[in-house]
């Protein structure tokens, strides 16, 4: 038996007719009539006598009009709670990121994801991109930003950006950089502060240099971003990193920016879900709003330099 059958046989019961429960579920009478009897022959059991003035309920339907009452309700109920639940989702949700992501992307992510999804537990952890990767993996994240992730088939990952990398200096730049870019070759010959292996965007940076032939002169090893830039605000010297980790710097005079090119240096930022977790509404939710959030900051030149 169904939930239509119940209904059907529920509706016949409380108007004693066929064709006052016909009208009243906007079925036609012969359909009704089929609802029933199949629903009889599915019981073995006669639920109703007809009779010239429309039908009554016989023992067993008696019987069954109790349970299918308590059974339509809680069908009702969970419909309604569900229909709520699409318009104000509850439950807990995890996202993973890097710290240089974290930096530009964390405050006005958790600020729309709470003013819309009051309700949601939201938890935020920073770590490198390997490190993401992996807690996406076991289950202790549902929504990882990362760079260059390998494709993997239990991972769906759709890209967000490609992020452009540049060179920082003080602002009384000790070297006299000029203005605007330079050429990626410069980075043999000034000091330069950058993460130890196997830092991501150390690989990185190793990979794309090494095939243009250049080695940067590395002078410091320094895996904590807030550090590295406190050392190159003060003139100790370079660093590479994302124009979006040090914008508000750069407006502010306190750290210039100079775009590298030949070789340009960029990498692809990704919003990742495993595919072995159920995509709960908490989750998609928050996968919507990390696009969006991200596509808002790439607008207001937060990204990218101008």
């Amino acid at each position: 038996m169904d939930i239509k059958q119940l209904k059907v046989f529920s509706t016949a019961a409380a108007c004693g007719s066929f064709s006052r429960a016909s009208v009243a579920l906007s079925i036609a009478q012969p359909a009704l009539s089929r609802y029933v009897k199949s629903l009889e022959t599915e019981l073995g059991v006669k639920l109703f006598y007809r009779n010239g003035r429309g039908i009554i309920l016989t023992e067993a339907g008696k019987l069954l009009d109790q349970y299918a009452k308590g059974i339509l309700e809680q069908a009702s109920r969970a419909a309604s709670e569900i229909a709520a639940l699409q318009l104000s989702p509850h439950g807990s949700v995890a996202i993973g990121m890097p710290p240089s992501v974290g930096s530009v992307l964390t405050v006005p992510l958790v600020e729309r994801y709470r003013e819309q999804y009051p309700q949601i537990a939201m938890r935020v952890v920073e770590g490198f991109s390997g490190h993401v990767l992996e807690w996406l993996l076991t289950g202790k994240i549902d929504v990882a930003v990362l760079y260059n992730a390998p494709a993997m088939s239990n991972v769906l990952s759709e890209p967000l950006l490609k992020d452009e990398l540049v060179l920082l200096g003080a602002a009384k730049d000790p070297n006299k950089l000029p203005a605007g870019q330079v050429q990626a070759k410069v980075l043999a010959d000034i000091p330069m502060i950058l993460p130890s292996r196997p830092h991501g965007l150390r690989l990185l940076i190793d990979q794309v240099f090494g095939k243009a032939g250049i080695e940067p002169n590395i002078v410091i090893e320094i895996d904590a971003m807030p550090s590295t830039l406190n050392l190159v605000e003060k003139g100790v010297g370079y660093t590479v990193l994302s124009y979006s980790t040090v914008h508000h710097l750069v407006k502010a005079g306190r750290i210039k920016c100079f775009p590298i090119v030949r070789p340009q240096l960029t990498r692809q930022l990704l919003l990742s879900t495993s595919s072995q977790r159920p995509m709960t509404m908490a989750t998609r939710a928050l996968t919507k709003i990390v696009a969006a959030q991200v596509r808002e900051l790439v607008r207001d030149g937060r990204w990218h330099p101008r």
